[in-house]
Order: structure tokens, then C-alpha cells, then sequence
């Protein structure tokens, strides 16, 4: 048995199979949120693209926010909703490892874009006679590239550094997606302390970096906003950088939770519901946070309703 175990190669993923009765929930919960992600993220592109008033630094990087949040939650939600409607799922390794490289790299790259995304929002407000000439059209291509370009650089040294470790059998990932934290608990002891101390430096580096630039970046805000002399100066600062610090919030809240602490320490059953969060439940609410209280996206879906009736109309 135990050779078997080593020479197949394969995870069995538990998913929720400690509450088999919240299964079901679970299922439309998630679809929900899916079907929340895919329709809001997709409006929010497209509004930005084809509205002139939203060609903007802050739509630009909210329109790769809105794609990477799409894509983040489409390396996810489908095997775990295959997951959830079979009775036990055997993944093969090479599986496991696509999956987890590619909702790496595009977790890791939502991490550099909240940061630049921050970075904008402190130029727009501190620097508001210098912002439309540091914010051109070439920087923000390059730090939208820079944000995605990290992700994958991030994701392909933690893959490779986990294909180094030898795991122990038998391959019960306590988990329904293939997860850093969940894998790593699989490893076995002995020389690969060192590797697993190096993959928890570049996670530090990913997660603490851009958290440091999002700290400068609104103490720099919080200064601007207090010596501004108008209320409506005060209230559109705060507006345009509430929603991206509530966001900021709930990302970086169980992304530290689930990244920043030691394998031995992780908690498998409280993982789960904490990366059931961050992966399905934040990319769903991302569109709606972004959006109830902003009047230029409300007014561009307003002129993107009005000529579709009045195209139909014509017709």
C-alpha cells in the first residue's frame, strides 16, 4: 500500500468531507459567487473600455484587477465545483501543480496591482497639478506588466521549490483546492527545512512588500486629505480611496492568514473557509465595492444602457 501510494502520484482531496450535510450549500454558494464574478468583473471591462470618460489611470488598473480577479477565481471554482457533486476526487499531481501555479501567479500579481493601484490613488490626491504627467500611458502599461510579471515570477520559483520536496504519503490533501499551505503539510522533514524557509521568504517578499507600499501610500493620503480646506475635496479623496482600501482589507486580510505563518502551524479545517474567502467570495464582491458608490462607473453604465435602447429602438 504504501508503494502504491509513492509511485502514483495522485491527491485525494478531502474538500469539506468533515461536513458532508454543507455540501450542497457550499455548491450554490459558490456558483453564486462565480456567476457574481464573471458578470460583474466582465461589465466593469467593458464599461472602462468603451466608455471615453473611464480611460483613466484608475480604470486602466481597475480593468486588470477585474481580469485578474476573473481568472484567479476560474483556476478555482470549477474543480471545486466538479469537487463538491462526486463523492471523492483523485487529482493527479501534475494537476495539482497547474492548478496551484496558476492561482499563484494570479494571486501574487493581485497583490503587486492593489499596491500600484495605491501608488495611483496617493499620486492622484497628493500631487493632483502633477498626477496627469506622472501618470502617463506608458508608466501605467508598465506597472500593470511589472504586477502580472511578478505573479508569475513568484509562482514559478514557489512551484519549482515545492517540486524539490519529497512528500510523504498517503496523499490526503485535507483541502478542496490544491493549496500551498495544505501541500507543504505533505512534505516530509529533514533537508527540506532550508527549501521551505526559502518559499516562506518569497512569500513574505510578495505579501509584506506591496502591504508596505499600500501603508506609505495612504499615510501619505491620510496627510493630504487632513490639509485640505475643501469638504469636497476631503469626500472625494475619501471616496475614490475607500473602496480600494476595502479591498485591500479583505485581500490581505486571509492572504496574510493562509501565507504568512508556519506549515506546522496551519489550522486545516479553519484554511479551508478562510481560502473559500479570498478565492470565491472577494472577487465576487471586488465588481460591487468598487461600484456602488462610484457615480462616473454608474453614469457610464446610464450611457451604455441608453444606447443599446436606443439602438434597438432605431431598429
Amino acid at each position: 500500500m504504501k508503494a502504491n501510494y509513492s509511485t502514483e502520484e495522485r491527491f485525494l482531496l478531502l474538500r469539506f468531507s468533515d461536513w458532508p450535510s454543507l455540501q450542497p450549500v457550499l455548491f450554490a454558494l459558490v456558483l453564486l459567487c462565480y456567476l457574481l464574478t464573471l458578470t460583474g468583473n466582465s461589465v466593469l471591462v467593458l464599461l472602462a473600455v468603451r466608455d471615453p470618460r473611464l480611460h483613466t489611470p484608475m480604470y486602466y488598473f481597475l480593468c486588470h484587477l477585474a481580469l485578474v480577479d476573473a481568472g484567479f477565481t476560474t483556476s478555482v471554482v470549477p474543480p471545486l465545483l466538479a469537487n463538491l457533486r462526486r463523492p471523492a476526487l483523485w487529482l493527479p499531481r501534475s494537476h495539482c501543480t497547474a492548478q496551484l501555479c496558476a492561482s499563484l501567479a494570479l494571486g501574487s500579481a493581485e497583490c503587486v496591482l492593489l499596491a500600484v493601484m495605491a501608488l495611483d490613488r496617493a499620486a492622484a490626491v497628493c500631487l493632483p497639478l502633477r498626477y496627469a504627467g506622472l501618470a502617463s500611458a506608458r508608466l501605467c502599461r508598465a506597472l500593470a506588466s511589472a504586477s502580472w510579471l511578478g505573479g508569475l515570477t513568484n509562482s514559478v520559483a514557489q512551484t519549482a521549490l515545492l517540486a524539490e520536496r519529497p512528500l510523504c504519503g498517503p496523499r490526503l490533501l485535507d483541502h478542496f483546492i490544491c493549496e500551498l499551505p495544505a501541500l507543504l503539510k505533505l512534505a516530509c522533514g529533514g533537508d527540506g527545512d532550508t527549501t521551505e524557509n526559502q518559499m516562506f521568504a518569497a512569500r513574505v517578499v510578495i505579501l509584506l512588500l506591496p502591504s508596505a507600499v499600500i501603508l506609505a501610500s495612504y499615510g501619505a493620503v491620510a496627510r493630504a486629505v487632513c490639509c485640505m480646506r475643501s469638504s469636497g475635496g476631503r469626500r472625494r479623496a475619501v471616496g475614490t480611496c475607500g473602496s480600494h482600501l476595502t479591498a485591500v482589507c479583505l485581500f490581505y486580510g486571509s492572504a496574510i492568514y493562509t501565507y504568512l505563518q508556519p506549515a506546522q502551524r496551519y489550522n486545516q479545517a479553519r484554511g479551508k473557509f478562510v481560502s473559500l474567502f479570498y478565492t470565491v467570495v472577494t472577487p465576487a464582491l471586488n465588481p460591487l465595492i468598487y461600484t456602488l458608490r462610484n457615480k462616473e462607473v454608474k453614469g457610464a453604465a446610464r450611457r451604455l444602457l441608453w444606447s443599446l435602447g436606443r439602438g434597438q429602438a432605431v431598429q
